[in-house]
């Protein structure tokens, strides 16, 4: 009796520490798919950034005196890689726990894979002599890869984030932006980029001689430089800050009046207010300081910053840039 108690006692024993040491597979198991899915989310979003969208935008980018038809084979070619990452991200292996993101992730792909087709059907109408007529559609659709810049930032991130945090799991998961500035939302910037030529309501005023042209340098509230979305910047001080915007003449030609716009969008609340740079000498740099009152504090606001083309400026693609913050 003594030996079969001490055999049951042993096998109770053994039991426990194989149910332990299953369960301790089990566990690292789930950890690692976790830690794989967030690795290869990371993997196709950084390709699509570097083997769709920075591809494509220089394509368009420098359309100007190339054949509609050529250039939309180009983007068709894009289209193609395209569709080959979402098919990859569809096949992934998708823990329980990441199904939401994984249902955003999709949606998100699928508007650059749309974004894409649209654009590229209309490009032989705009490089073809009616950029008028296309340019408004092309500059509409650019607002889906906006919407898919939104939903990874938004929610695929924070999904994946804080699943892997609930399961004791610290790993970045990386960024991904497909529309390279809001400027590309503008029909105005549109024919300017398509075309080479500045559209008739983009800048007004005589155009003297020499090459023309703005950027947006940087944007800074007291001593903080303000980092452009999707990073959230927390800005202490209260509601009523003074944006301090550096702006570059970047021709070779003295540019007078030069508009600096702040569009701040809070809580349902729009706030605006701009700056004018009586004149700024060709490679100088100034800065404009631009007071905004009564923004909403503790919650996220939308900054969007431009800088007005100057007459005779052809590409803006450098004038504009949106910034998120908390004002605390």
């Amino acid at each position: 009796m003594v030996r079969r108690r001490v055999a049951a006692g042993v096998a109770v024993v053994l039991l426990i520490i194989i149910v332990l040491v299953i369960n301790g597979c089990i566990k690292s198991q789930a950890k690692q798919s976790l830690k794989d899915y967030n690795r290869q989310v990371g993997e196709i979003a950084r390709e699509f950034d570097t083997q769709v969208s920075k591809p494509l935008f220089t394509a368009l980018a420098g359309a100007a005196g190339k054949s509609g038809i050529d250039v939309q084979v180009q983007v068709n070619q894009l289209l193609v890689e395209a569709e080959k990452l979402t098919s990859r991200a569809k096949s992934l292996g998708v823990p329980g726990a990441m199904s939401s993101a994984q249902r955003d992730l999709l949606l998100s792909f699928d508007f650059r894979v749309e974004g894409i087709q649209k654009i590229g059907a209309l490009l032989p109408t705009a490089l073809g002599g009616q950029s008028a007529q296309a340019a408004p559609k092309i500059a509409g659709d650019m607002e889906l890869f906006l919407a898919s810049d939104v939903i990874y930032s938004q929610r695929v991130v924070p999904l994946v984030q804080q699943t892997l945090s609930s399961n004791g799991i610290h790993a970045p998961t990386s960024g991904s932006r497909f529309l390279p500035n809001l400027g590309w939302l503008e029909t105005s910037t549109v024919v300017a980029r398509l075309t080479g030529q500045a559209s008739s309501g983009s800048a007004t005023g005589a155009v003297t001689p020499g090459t023309h042209g703005s950027a947006l340098v940087g944007v800074a509230v007291g001593t903080n430089s303000l980092q452009p979305e999707p990073t959230l910047n927390h800005i202490a001080g209260g509601g009523s800050p003074t944006f301090t915007v550096t702006v570059e003449n970047t021709g070779e030609s003295v540019e007078s009046n030069v508009k600096v716009e702040i569009d701040v969008t809070a809580a349902g609340k729009q706030l605006k207010a701009s700056h004018v740079v009586n004149s700024l000498q060709p490679g100088t740099k100034a800065n404009v300081e631009i007071p905004v009152t009564g923004v909403p504090t503790g919650v996220a606001s939308k900054i969007q910053v431009n800088v007005t083309p100057v007459p005779g400026e052809t590409n803006a693609e450098n004038n504009k840039n949106t910034y998120l913050a908390i004002f605390e």
